[in-house]
């Protein structure tokens, strides 16, 4: 089979191809290096899959995570696929019979961690070996100024050294400017074509809200808008996971706590419940990483501030990989930004590199505090244009109201320079309200020019302030320990009245449920037939998943289910129709799925 279109049909299931998958496929069949940037979801492993299996030889792909390479191998398997993978996870006697059948050619993929792949073993192995391609997962993983940097990756350059006639597939969904010149650099991609289809994912909603009981808000966002969902809920510190999943478990929901502390057996058990079961919530730091390959993610909330943008499109990019409608939801406020603040000032990091991450953690506030559409802000960090403001953000769907800010901000950072930039923001909205606290009156600060002339506006104003012009990049952190605010030279202008403010107008939050706006829950049916049928059919594949020890999705997508349901097949060439089943699935699963569709054939006939 050589026909890389009748291979997508045949082997995966769809009857074309996506963006510029083609032209990768056919790019690097011909042996040619290629830079793949596509969004998650967008389709990036069949872009080395597909060559792989038609040109001669075995391909390596180089993976992160033991969990990505097993979730990636399980589904090829499925397809009738000959996949394997070298990890720690594998014991002596099968990693022995995966490099026999590597050597002997008797697979069309193996997958291997960058640890392993540069070993000398595993090297001389490959000089044995008749190679079709390397294909290098996660990329961005090379850049030293990224949010995901392995070491190892920068070695990966020894493949274009020691086996220059293999082409190279570089891929990743996550890489600014910066990071794509490192990639390129490191690994030695220079002449590589680069293909681009954008950062864009329109079927998820992003949407901030200011932290005020950031449990009851979570909980009210669930119940809401995903009462029965499968989702990622990401908190900055340990204690926060641990307190987050216990107060979900206690309020009705499956919740998981995942984080680096954790004994490594609860770890990997939890993250199994989570891909292997339905409606499961896994509660985490970053810690729970690339590794989620869960294409049935509904929703990936945070509770606090991610340290860059590249950080925040990456895991909220975990929700919706397989197109239906998802939710980025966000909770963030003052104290976030103090705190990542002092965490990359007290880092053991070089200079370079705390500025750099300064400047990252900058544009995630500007990300925050925008009023214009959060997509066309995103997009722009990648160096891409949105035209047209997207109307799905939170931003478009409740346009953000501004209001002249010049005076205000001169009186916030005239009362950081009256206090000797000393005190953190509790203490001057103390002195811009006039209160006579006992500290205040110990600095005689009741005695200088700023003392109560704040008082048109209320603590949370002040506080929206101050939280403002952090982000604008007027007022820094001090790494006291206390929060201290301190001027930078760009105040200066405003100071003098050179330059006018608008800052937004945050909205009133209440405790109170709020009526669903956006509903993004995959299946809304509007027949209770259809419902029904969804529900049989969801427990058809958790049957089929549970006998093989595989995640449901591996099975057949949730857009695959919807599809089956809309177009009602009634036999195996029917159902071969629909997109994600392929001949292999079809032969292997066809009759269970088409058993259920006639029962519920039958019964509603039966029921007229």
């Amino acid at each position: 089979m050589t026909d890389p279109l009748h291979m997508l049909k045949s082997v995966f299931g769809f009857d074309s191809f996506r963006a510029k998958q083609e032209a990768v496929i056919q790019h690097v069949i011909n042996g040619g290096d290629a830079l793949v940037l596509m969004p998650t979801g967008g389709g990036k492993s069949l872009c080395y899959q597909i060559p792989a299996i038609i040109r001669p030889g075995v391909g390596v792909v180089i993976s992160p995570l033991i969990s990505l390479m097993q979730d990636q191998v399980d589904a090829l398997l499925q397809l009738g696929v000959r996949a394997a993978y070298l990890n720690s996870a594998v014991s002596w006697s099968e990693a022995n019979f995966i490099e026999n059948q590597f050597l002997y050619g008797e697979l069309d993929l193996l997958y291997v961690a960058p640890e392993r792949l540069l070993t000398e073993r595993f090297l001389a192995l490959m000089r044995k070996a008749s190679l079709s391609l390397f294909a290098i997962d996660e990329t961005h993983c090379v850049s030293q100024w990224g949010h995901d940097f392995r070491p190892e990756y920068i070695q990966l350059s020894i493949l274009h050294e020691q086996f220059p006639d293999i082409p190279r597939i570089a891929l990743t969904a996550t890489a600014d400017q910066p990071t794509r010149r490192e990639i390129i650099e490191k690994l030695g991609l220079r002449y590589a074509q680069i293909f681009s289809t954008g950062f864009d994912r329109p079927n998820i909603c992003y949407r901030m809200e200011l932290k005020k009981n950031s449990k009851n808000q979570l909980l009210g966002f669930l119940e809401n808008e995903h009462p029965n969902d499968a989702g990622i809920v990401y908190c900055m510190t340990r204690k926060k996971v641990e307190e987050t999943a216990k107060w979900l478990s206690e309020n009705g929901r499956l919740a998981l706590p995942y984080h680096a502390g954790l004994d490594s057996d609860i770890r990997q058990q939890n993250q199994k419940r989570f891909l292997q079961e339905e409606g499961v919530i896994v509660v985490a730091t970053i810690a729970f990483g690339m590794g989620i390959d869960k294409s049935n993610v509904r929703f990936v909330a945070h509770l606090g501030l991610p340290k860059s943008l590249e950080a925040y499109y990456q895991e909220t990019g975990r929700a919706g990989r397989d197109g239906l409608g998802a939710n980025a939801w966000m909770l963030y406020g003052y104290q976030d930004v103090v705190i990542l603040r002092q965490m990359i000032t007290n880092s053991d990091a070089n200079e370079q590199r705390k500025f750099v991450e300064q400047r990252k953690l900058n544009a995630m506030l500007g990300f925050c505090e925008t009023t214009a559409c959060r997509r066309q802000v995103l997009l722009g960090y990648f160096g891409e244009t949105l035209k047209n403001a997207c109307g799905h953000c939170d931003t478009c769907l409740n346009p953000v109201e501004s209001w002249d800010g010049t005076v205000a901000a001169q009186k916030a950072l005239s009362c950081v320079y009256r206090t000797d930039q000393r005190f953190g923001v509790h203490y001057l909205i103390d002195v811009l309200l006039g209160k006579k606290t006992e500290r205040i009156q110990n600095f005689h600060h009741d005695q200088i020019s700023t003392f109560g002339i704040g008082v048109d506006l209320s603590k949370e104003q002040w506080f929206s302030v101050y939280r403002q012009l952090i982000a604008m990049g007027f007022l820094t952190v001090d790494i006291d320990g206390y929060g201290s605010l301190q001027l930078t030279h760009a105040c200066r202008a405003v100071l003098r009245g050179d330059q006018s403010l608008k800052f937004r107008k945050d909205p009133i939050l209440v405790n109170k449920k709020t009526k669903r706006q956006t509903k993004v829950v995959s299946t809304h049916w509007k027949n209770f037939a259809d419902q029904a049928l969804w529900e049989d059919l969801r427990q058809c594949r958790l049957d089929l998943a549970h006998e093989q020890n595989v995640p449901p999705y591996i099975i057949f997508h949730d857009s695959t289910l919807e599809e089956i349901i809309r177009c009602k097949p009634g036999t195996l060439k029917e159902l071969g129709k629909i997109s994600g089943v392929g001949e292999a699935k079809l032969r292997r699963y066809g009759m269970a799925f088409l058993e259920i569709l006639e029962e519920h054939l039958i019964y509603q006939l039966d029921d007229s």
